[in-house]
């Protein structure tokens, strides 16, 4: 059973996301709250497994509850659905720590997809916002690129496989996509996956992916140790 802490400033919305995890078999929903310090609190005191986060609220914002709930270094995964389609709150939201952003226009069916997804340690955006953030990605490391790389402890636990592992997650690459890169099965990517994301203390795979590219890791890596 997933449980659900449903943040959002409209009633009527929070009603309507209530209804249909209560009609859920593996969901249920166990408080509400209107603000973002609201949020903060109900997260500390009930520990929900996933907290569906609105942006726009008065006083405390999503992005900044979102940043106050990953900072407390709790269990809760943050899960962002809203009507803002503008690239800055998304960036800043998953930079905060949330592990999805969606937008409130999808179907029911995929913001359960979305919450089982977060839940289990996946990570999820909305694919129209997937591209625009590979593409800005990509757009500040072509200016980047005749910099260096930028160094950070947090490498020096990586082996050459991983630290590779770590490249190709920035490029926004699947695990079968790496797979068919370095001849390996999807298994042995999956298990790289994980120990990047314990040696590095990224919570999920956007994280991830955010790391790389502030650490200009888009060039191949030689030597290391591979593993």
């Amino acid at each position: 059973m997933i449980s659900v802490l449903v943040v959002d400033a409209q009633p009527l919305q929070r009603f309507g996301f209530r209804m249909l995890l209560e009609s859920t078999p593996d969901t249920e929903i166990v408080g509400e709250a209107g603000n973002g310090a609201e949020a903060v609190r109900c997260t500390s005191e009930l520990h929900p497994d996933v907290v569906l986060m609105d942006i726009r609220m008065p006083g405390v914002d999503g992005i900044e509850a979102t940043r106050r709930i990953a900072a407390a270094g709790g269990r809760s995964r943050i899960l962002v659905l809203t009507t803002v389609d503008m690239d800055r709150y998304a960036f800043a939201a998953l930079r905060a720590g949330a592990s999805g952003f969606l937008f409130k226009d999808i179907r029911p069916e995929e913001v359960l997809a979305g919450i089982r997804a977060v839940a289990a340690g996946d990570a999820v955006i909305a694919p129209a916002l997937t591209r625009r953030m590979l593409d800005a990605f990509a757009d500040r490391l072509d200016d980047d690129l005749c910099g260096p790389v930028r160094e950070d402890p947090r490498l020096g636990f990586l082996t050459g496989r991983e630290r590779e592992i770590l490249i190709a997650v920035g490029q926004g690459l699947t695990n079968r996509e790496i797979a068919q890169r370095f001849t390996l099965s999807e298994s042995t990517v999956k298990t790289h996956v994980g120990r990047v994301l314990a040696k590095t203390g990224a919570r999920d795979r956007i994280q991830a992916v955010i790391l790389a590219h502030d650490l200009r890791l888009g060039r191949p890596v030689s030597g290391g140790r591979p593993s």
